[in-house]
């Protein structure tokens, strides 16, 4: 008999050391290597940019601030983070036991004698699972409202960078247009004077023809432009959850965009970008989720019981009624579950090692974005003044090559090439200025996101 006392107290104690391991907390992967950009930048951690250092301009920073206010896919992704807390406050109270008021009657009538029975109880379950079960379950559900809070980042970052995207590219569409609005009117000016010299018998009527079909397809290029400033105007109406308007924005650069200044970026701002917080958390998930599929070997408790008054004695009837009370506690430890529990577990680990994988790639994935966003910049800043240098050259050559022409010096065709080679330069060096705020827009994306 004394043996059989000891033999008990020993086997719990055995199961309680051996379980220790399921509640081991998971070690965040989230340190990122100095050299992960490809490039030299800040040895030391500086603050998070936020994005209005990266976007200057008043009214786009009005417009940002309406979209984060009105974007229906943040506010969807808001109540997904709302959600995921409550399903957190569910988790910390699933060890808690569950009460029921559950009463009951029954009249029966036999040989007309009346019996009335009643039972008014509480019950009480109480099912903890297997050991470690419940504190796994808790830390998965925290991970997963982490993982919702970093997507919520994500579309709040995307959602800056698209309404500034927008805004830029409705920057460079006025001042296309600007262009082609003083093209039009000089290459008007030109046919006009082109149709005096060939009513003077000076010019054959094909350069009148081909001049003025310049001048047209200056004008179909206005009529699109126009329409294409509509429909940017409509996407952001639309980002902003409005009724299709006129947006308002300053002249292209009043503020130009400018990149971060290479001192305030390091790698270690990496760790504020969503994609990696959540592979992060995803992997945080997954190892509480292997604990869980561990805890599965060991016993599994449970409770129930009820108090409450009644009645009913078996087969008679006990008038007043009596308080009536019961409690059922049960320990089951699993033999044999035919290989599921093991398959769970081998399951589990792989799923490990496979996020192990993806947050590693995830982090190569964003230094070469950094490392891609500088060189886009670095690459607009050095063509714009070649550009700009392009632009004066054409501009001087079509004005020269004009009045060569009206000296009989040059033929119509050379000016006509002239007036296309100036006006496409002016067009290149306009869409420079805005691949390069498209740069700074990765930029910000790459750090981050400025969601901190």
């Amino acid at each position: 008999m004394k043996r059989n006392n000891i033999i008990l107290p020993v086997v719990l104690l055995g199961l309680l050391a051996s379980s220790c391991s399921l509640y081991d907390k998971y070690e965040s992967h989230n340190t990122i290597p100095a050299d992960i950009i490809g490039i030299e930048t800040a040895a030391d951690a500086p603050a998070p940019v936020t994005w209005r250092e990266f976007f200057t301009d008043p009214l786009l920073q009005q417009l940002i601030d309406s979209a984060l206010t009105r974007n229906t896919d943040l506010q969807a992704a808001r109540i997904a983070v709302e959600q995921s807390e409550v399903s957190l406050k569910m988790a910390k109270k699933a060890i808690l036991p569950s009460f029921f008021f559950s009463p009951s009657g029954s009249i029966a009538n036999f040989n007309s004698n009346t019996s009335k029975t009643y039972d008014v109880p509480l019950q009480m379950n109480w099912n903890p699972g297997p050991i470690g079960n419940y504190t796994n379950k808790k830390r998965a559900a925290q991970a997963v409202r982490l993982q919702t809070q970093a997507s919520q980042d994500a579309v709040r970052a995307n959602l800056i960078s698209t309404v500034s995207q927008q805004y830029y590219l409705l920057q460079l569409l006025d001042r296309q247009l600007d262009i082609l609005t003083q093209t039009d009117s000089l290459w008007n000016a030109s046919l006009e004077a082109q149709k005096v010299l060939w009513q003077n018998g000076k010019i054959f009527s094909t350069a009148v023809n081909q001049q003025e079909a310049s001048c047209l397809s200056v004008k179909t290029q206005m009529v699109d432009t126009r329409r294409n400033i509509r429909a940017v105007e409509n996407e952001i109406c639309r980002l902003l959850a409005m009724t299709p308007q006129p947006i308002k924005r300053n002249h292209w650069g009043n503020y130009p965009v400018r990149p971060v200044s290479k001192e305030r970026i390091s790698a270690s701002l990496l760790a504020n970008r969503p994609d990696v917080r959540l592979a992060d958390h995803a992997m945080e998930e997954a190892f509480y989720n292997m604990q869980a599929a561990r805890a599965a070997f060991y016993p599994a408790l449970s409770l129930s019981g009820s108090i409450g008054w009644t009645n009913s004695a078996g087969g008679l009837e006990v008038n007043p009624g009596k308080i009536l009370s019961s409690i059922i506690g049960s320990i089951a430890q699993p033999l044999f579950a035919r290989g599921q529990l093991k398959g769970n577990l081998e399951i589990a680990r792989l799923n490990c090692e496979n996020l192990r994988y993806r947050y590693v790639q995830t982090i190569i994935d964003a230094g070469n974005q950094v490392n891609e966003a500088l060189a886009d910049c670095q690459a607009a800043a050095e063509k714009y003044g070649y550009y700009h240098r392009q632009v004066e050259v054409m501009r001087h050559a079509y004005s020269g090559t004009h009045e060569l022409m009206d000296n009989g010096k040059a033929t119509y065709l050379e000016v006509i090439t002239a007036q296309e080679s100036l006006l496409s330069a002016q067009l290149n060096e306009a869409m420079n200025m805005y691949d390069a705020s498209c740069g700074v827009i990765e930029l910000y994306i790459a750090l981050g996101g400025a969601t901190r």
